[in-house]
């Protein structure tokens, strides 16, 4: 008899980041008070799922979205280092439509290549490290299900090479709003099916929501 293992790749609530500051793996920076609304919806939302591992990126905002999952489930919470958000040359900085480090010429010399991309780190490396987490995770649960909170970009990245589409993208086209599910269904060890769903949906702001058009100086959640 095979085993049915459920492992949920979920992005963290909004963040606390009133200056647009694309902040990627800086430390200090944590969820807003919407982001923990955000953070108990989805732990209220699969409080009646057979979670047993409860996993996530080292970055304060990725814990605390993952602390209310794991008391749910009277569970510890794990660390994964290979959950933490992609390395990127403009962390630090403000990136924003119209302002910002684009504006810079000494900038640009990064933005050469978008399909390895040559700002940060390479796609094949995210894809490397979160599948590796998701088969950590799926072996701790096996049988049962697993939740691994993590940050957008890796969260697509890996998702996009388990569908078999290219890994080069428009950031804006990403189906990764926070707070959101990413949903991956093992039987046995291989994957069988990708779902994807937003618990918190109505808790997010309609300007971050998946292929909503930027706006200029407005709730900006850069390095997510």
């Amino acid at each position: 008899m095979s085993d049915i293992t459920v492992v949920h790749l979920m992005r963290h609530g909004e963040v606390a980041n009133p200056d647009g500051i694309l902040y990627g793996r800086l430390p200090g920076y944590h969820l807003s008070d919407l982001g923990l609304r955000m953070a108990e919806r989805v732990a209220e939302h699969l409080t009646p799922r057979d979670i047993t591992y409860v996993v996530a990126s080292p970055l304060e905002r990725a814990q605390e979205t993952a602390t209310p999952i794991a008391k749910a489930h009277a569970l510890d919470l794990a660390t994964d280092e290979r959950l933490i958000e992609a390395d990127n040359v403009f962390q630090g900085k403000t990136f924003g439509v119209g302002d910002g480090a684009l504006r810079r010429p000494d900038n640009w010399r990064h933005l050469t290549n978008p399909f390895r991309p040559s700002w940060g780190e390479p796609y094949a490396d995210q894809v490397i490290r979160m599948l590796a987490a998701l088969d950590a995770a799926k072996d701790a649960a096996r049988g049962h299900e697993a939740v691994l909170v993590s940050h957008q970009l890796p969260i697509w990245t890996v998702r996009s090479h388990v569908e078999r589409r290219r890994l080069w993208h428009d950031p804006r086209r990403r189906q990764c709003t926070l707070a959101s599910l990413t949903t991956f269904t093992y039987q046995d060890d291989k994957i069988v099916s990708v779902g994807y769903s937003e618990p918190a949906r109505d808790l997010v702001p309609a300007h971050l929501l998946a292929g909503a058009k930027p706006v200029k100086g407005k709730g900006k959640a850069f390095g997510a």
